[in-house]
């Protein structure tokens, strides 16, 4: 037998074990309970400007919330140093400073020769200088006018100056031009394996899974799934283009679905073109697994500013590198050791609040479409409130629970709705669905879709059903939102009104996404 095909066999087979992992009725892990170590996840937003997902594999639940304070004083620790979304980093006050050298962190030197090497790997593709093009765009999209080329060229121009230099030997950065610098790209896998690390190295931790934004670290003694979002359909619980089994890797998704600029009703992507300060729309998603994290980082954004056959090329040049390139015509483009990694999406088990087969459900080819914005923390790195959403029939009988978000079963009776309805159906002893890589969201904002079954996998039939959606945060305020709707041939939509926890909420029943066709 090939190597690879038994090792994946034997970790499927280890992960199956009773009371390896197990997941709730929307896919999310909780408290996992093994001979020798226990699995905790718990999940944050407003981290690095993004959601977080922690999955800590220890000896005991002590174990676990020092590993997680461990993890979330590296990333403060981290960003107080090269955020440049804070005036008060390291790297702002830096900015500050010109044409004399500064005595700067490791870290700072570290990416700021990262950088470098990037830009000369990528012939220009990766520039921390391309904030000046983003900034461009933004104002552009203000004023709802495409710039003009001059202002194209003049910020091109900008972008070709030399910007920093280094003194290894003094550990020295002389800022040198006025241009404005973001670090970007790969510092946030940068930072995911310092957190990892830190975590790693508390005594009685076994692994780490450090997922921030759709980029992860996997570290330790765990096999870890990882499903790849499809950026035509990227709900929640939409069926993945690809699941991969990993251990001891970095995976980092890019791409253009999730943020960007609107003008004149055209899309236009966040990742710019240094080399020609347009917006790169060729590649819709990228994926890297790369044993290095800054690498993987990289390289995920570098694929979607490249062509594929540059793509190609620089992959080459990175050891253990593989890659899933998706263009926007639809292609997809791997490297030869992707197979190794991935498991046939025949082979994963349906679980409720997954949308395997998008191609047969809901009346007169409709789709169901729930839009959250958990509303963002004055501070940063809060614990994301308990979620439950779910569908009831006419007679508010539960039908189908599309999404729950949760840490600790024990607490499940503070959804008190859903508590009610749920208490005597709900298991969460389910086959594990693992972690999600995607280009990045912002803080708290999630789709999730229902496909017109119930909690048995049955499609309903056409009628009055009633969407609800409950939250709890712990030592904050409970809020219930519900609103009925028809479901029929009929579009329809509705737009909720805004409390302490949710800062938007509403849903859209209308004719699929391209992507679900």
């Amino acid at each position: 037998m090939n190597k690879s095909i038994l090792l994946k066999t034997v970790l499927l087979l280890l992960m199956a074990l009773p009371g390896s992992v197990y997941a709730n009725n929307s896919g999310r892990l909780n408290h996992v309970k093994t001979k020798n170590s226990h699995l905790y996840v718990s999940e944050f937003e407003n981290v690095l400007g993004t959601s977080m997902e922690l999955k800590v594999s220890g000896k005991s639940e002590k174990v676990s919330g020092l590993a997680e304070a461990s993890v979330l004083k590296e990333i403060r620790r981290l960003s107080n140093i090269l955020s440049s979304y804070n005036a008060d980093s390291e790297f702002s006050h830096w900015l500050q400073s010109f044409g004399q050298p500064v005595h700067v962190s490791a870290e700072l030197f570290e990416v700021l020769a990262l950088f470098e090497k990037w830009k000369i790997n990528t012939h220009g593709a990766l520039d921390a200088s391309a904030e000046s093009i983003g900034k461009l765009w933004k104002n552009a999209a203000a004023r709802q006018r495409l710039p003009s080329q001059y202002e194209i060229d003049s910020v091109v121009a900008a972008v070709k100056q030399v910007h920093w230099q280094l003194d290894a030997a003094e550990q020295t950065a002389t800022h040198l031009s006025r241009t404005p610098l973001m670090l970007n790209s790969f510092v946030k896998t940068y930072i995911i394996k310092k957190a990892a690390a830190s975590a790693m190295a508390i005594a009685g931790v076994n692994a780490v899974v450090v997922n921030i934004g759709g980029d992860m670290v996997i570290t330790g003694n765990l096999a870890e799934t990882v499903r790849i979002s499809n950026p035509l359909a990227d709900a929640e619980n939409d069926a993945p283009v690809a699941q991969l089994l990993l251990s001891n890797k970095t995976v980092a998704t890019s791409g253009n679905y999730r943020r960007g600029e609107l003008i004149n009703g055209k899309w236009y992507s966040h990742i710019v073109n240094p080399l020609t300060g347009m917006p790169a729309d060729h590649i819709i998603s990228a994926t890297v697994v790369a044993p290095n994290a800054t690498d993987a980082g990289a390289l995920a954004t570098a694929f979607n500013v490249l062509s594929v056959e540059e793509s190609q090329q620089l992959a080459a040049t990175v050891p253990g590198a593989d890659y899933l390139i998706i263009t926007k015509e639809g292609k997809r483009v791997s490297s030869k050791g992707w197979k190794q990694i991935e498991i046939p999406l025949k082979q994963v088990t349906a679980v409720p609040g997954m949308v395997n087969n998008v191609k047969t459900i809901l009346a007169g080819n409709l789709e169901l479409t729930v839009n959250l914005e958990i509303r963002t923390q004055s501070e940063q790195m809060v614990k994301r409130p308990y979620v439950a959403v779910w569908i009831e029939d006419e007679n508010h009988a539960a039908v189908r629970t599309i999404a729950l978000w949760h840490e600790k079963d024990k607490y499940l009776p503070e959804l008190k709705s859903w508590y009610l309805k749920y208490r005597g159906m709900y298991t969460s002893d389910r086959n594990a669905l693992g972690s999600v890589s995607s280009a990045t969201r912002s803080p708290g904002k999630y789709s999730i879709r229902w496909d017109g079954k119930d909690d048995k996998g049955n499609a309903v039939a056409p009628g009055v059903f009633t969407l609800k959606i409950e939250v709890n945060r712990e030592h904050g305020t409970y809020q219930l939102l519900r609103q009925a709707f028809n479901y029929n041939e009929t579009p329809q939509s509705f737009n909720f009104t805004g409390n302490v926890e949710l800062a938007s909420a509403s849903f859209e029943y209308k004719k699929k996404s391209a992507g679900a066709q």
